[in-house]
Parts: structure tokens; C-alpha cells; sequence
């Protein structure tokens, strides 16, 4: 398994075509994140079909070129905006970035899946929220830590089928490793990753909203801390919150860059969800010291209890509804609501956050 630090996390599945060949073209702007590699992968196993690709850097286009056969290089954003052919852009600009990139896809009449966090600032989340209601198309988000990881998207198919009743607290851990070597420079200035609680922490927040069904929370306190990195003043190297959900649900997430060169992946994720008949834990990417697999899922109820090895056998949905919410206009993936509201939360427990060291 990879030491990264998670940029290029790209997981593939088995191809699940929901469209024929040709059906629903894509392009891809901005390959300033190595996750667009998984948002690709993710459409191309359902079906969609890459036509362009543009970024300023020639080398990354060529490299994605490759990953990717059959892709052109264009030779700017208007070509790709223009093409009527095009029915979905996706891209992981600089995080601040990608709200105005956002803008000019839904412009176009495209409908635009963006890597998270999709935004930095309350001020593009209204700018968002006004273009999706203006143009009636998507402002999706690839919150990858739930969609993109078959033991989180197996928990989802276990709570939606009563296996621990209600949920009523959600616990994430979410620990990365920093490889700042190889990070670009704006992923250390703050008005350009918008805060470790609205990046990463975007993931955790995401979760708690679809596992304990909250339509909207309270940031009741949130923390950061720059603990061991003093020559990148402007980084969070570790955060955490409370939020009370709408319907009483609570959760506690962290997050951090402390994941230790001894681990065998780039992050020990995890996810504990307490329901009112059980309790559930999400080992997304490692058994540490167990075994060297993913996507473990323990689950303690009635029943007993039980251990759900699904790695390889869940596949990623959320790729295929995408394409055919797009072509039907409904919302099966993720509904526009639940994309905005984790990002205007993560957004709010960063501007909230008691700075603690």
C-alpha cells in the first residue's frame, strides 16, 4: 500500500456503466489537486466520457493526457465553455478558486462537479447558491471520504436499513499525512486553503449530515492549532469541533497532518456512528497492524456482533446517479442542499475557531 499523502488518492472500482458510449461528454479545468484524479475515475468507470482537458501547466495536462487516453488538450477555458457537447466540467482548482470557476461553468450551462471544499467564504457560498438558482444547474462536490471509499458507502446501506436505529452521534477522525514537499505553495496560505476545519474538515462534516440525516447544525465550538510546523505559520495542522445537528444529533470530528511515516497509508481514517440499537466503526483505510486491507466496517447490535471486510465488493454509486441526475435533472447522488450546507458549516467552524495554539 502507497505511503502518499493522499493528494493522488485515486481509488478505481469495477467499470458500472449507467450511459452508452458517448452519451455524456465531460471536460475537465484546473488540475491544481491530485484528487481530480479520483472524480475522474470515479465518472469515467460510470460511463462518462472525457473530451478536453485545460490547465495553465502544460505538464500536468500531459500527465492526466496519459492517465487518461483519448483526452485533448485545449488550448483554453473557452474552448471547453463553448462546446455545447460538454455536459459536465469537473475541477480541483486552488480551493479559494473554486467558487469563481464554478461561476463561469454554470454560465455556460454546465453543470459543475468541483473537488472539496467547494468554497472558502460565506460570500461565495451566496455567489454559488444564486448561479445554481439562476442557471438550474449543479454545483456538485466530491466529499470522497464518504463516496468514494466502499466501507463508508456499505455503513450508509447499514444505518439506511435500521441496523443501529437512529443515529444520534457521529465521531470522525480524519488524519493526513503532510508530505510537504511535495505540496504546492498555496496549500500553505491560509486565504487559499481556507483552514484546516474547512478543508479537510469538510469530509467529517459532510458525513455527520448523511449518517445522522441533520439538514442543518450548530458549530458549538471548533479549535485549531499549529503545534509543529512553525516554518508554515499560515498552516492548521490540527483542528477539531462540536456541532449539534437540527434534529439533536451531535458529533465530534478531528483532523490533523500528524500521520507518522510508519503507517502504511496516508491517513488511519475512521468514522464511529452511535445509534439508539448499535454502534458502528468505519476503518476506511487500513486495520492497523491487523491487516494491510481497507474498508472494514464492525458493527455491534441485537444481532450481535459483525465484522464486514467490502473491500472490492460495495463499488462507488454516487458516480453513476451523478451522471444520471445531470441527464434527468433529478437528485439522487446528493441533493444541492446537503453540498451547500457542509460547506457553508466547515466554512463557519473556521471563521469560529479558538486558535489554541
Amino acid at each position: 500500500m502507497q505511503k502518499s499523502d493522499g493528494m493522488n488518492y485515486a481509488p478505481k472500482g469495477m467499470p458500472q456503466p449507467v450511459v452508452g458510449s458517448g452519451e455524456f461528454v465531460i471536460a475537465v479545468i484546473a488540475l491544481d489537486h491530485g484528487h481530480i484524479y479520483g472524480m475522474c475515475n470515479g465518472l469515467v468507470e460510470a460511463g462518462a466520457v472525457i473530451k478536453y482537458v485545460y490547465d495553465p501547466d502544460i505538464k500536468k495536462m500531459e500527465d492526466f493526457c496519459k492517465a487518461f487516453q483519448g483526452t485533448k488538450m485545449a488550448k483554453g477555458e473557452d474552448e471547453i465553455l463553448s462546446d455545447t457537447e460538454v455536459k459536465l466540467i469537473a475541477g480541483a482548482a486552488i480551493t479559494s478558486e473554486r467558487c469563481a470557476l464554478g461561476l463561469r461553468v454554470l454560465k455556460a450551462g454546465k453543470d459543475y462537479f468541483t473537488d472539496k471544499a467547494p468554497l472558502t467564504t460565506l460570500e461565495q457560498l451566496e455567489l454559488a447558491k444564486a448561479a445554481v438558482i439562476e442557471t438550474g444547474k449543479k454545483y456538485m462536490v466530491y466529499y470522497s471520504e464518504r463516496i468514494h471509499v466502499e466501507s463508508a458507502v456499505y455503513a450508509g446501506e447499514l444505518v439506511k436499513s435500521g441496523a443501529i436505529g437512529k443515529v444520534i452521534q457521529v465521531m470522525g477522525m480524519g488524519p493526513h499525512r503532510l508530505g510537504a514537499a511535495g505540496r504546492p505553495e498555496w496549500f500553505f496560505k491560509k486565504d487559499k486553503y481556507g483552514g484546516i476545519l474547512c478543508d479537510i474538515g469538510s469530509h467529517q462534516i459532510e458525513q455527520f449530515l448523511f449518517y445522522a440525516d441533520v439538514k442543518d447544525a450548530t458549530v458549538v465550538r471548533s479549535q485549531i492549532a499549529n503545534y509543529n510546523h512553525p516554518a508554515y505559520p499560515e498552516l492548521d495542522d490540527f483542528g477539531d469541533a462540536v456541532l449539534v445537528g437540527d434534529n439533536g444529533a451531535t458529533q465530534y470530528f478531528r483532523v490533523d497532518w500528524f500521520t507518522p511515516d510508519g503507517l502504511s497509508t496516508w491517513g488511519d481514517g475512521r468514522t464511529f456512528l452511535l445509534g439508539t440499537d448499535g454502534y458502528m466503526e468505519i476503518r476506511k483505510y487500513v486495520d492497523v497492524a491487523r491487516e494491510k486491507t481497507s474498508n472494514h466496517v464492525y458493527l455491534v447490535n441485537g444481532d450481535g456482533e459483525q465484522h464486514f471486510d467490502v473491500n472490492g465488493k460495495v463499488g462507488y454509486p454516487f458516480f453513476g446517479q451523478l451522471i444520471l441526475d445531470c441527464l434527468n435533472r433529478t437528485e439522487n447522488a446528493m441533493t444541492q442542499e446537503h453540498a451547500f450546507k457542509a460547506a457553508e458549516l466547515c466554512v463557519k467552524a473556521q471563521m469560529q475557531a479558538v486558535k489554541i495554539h
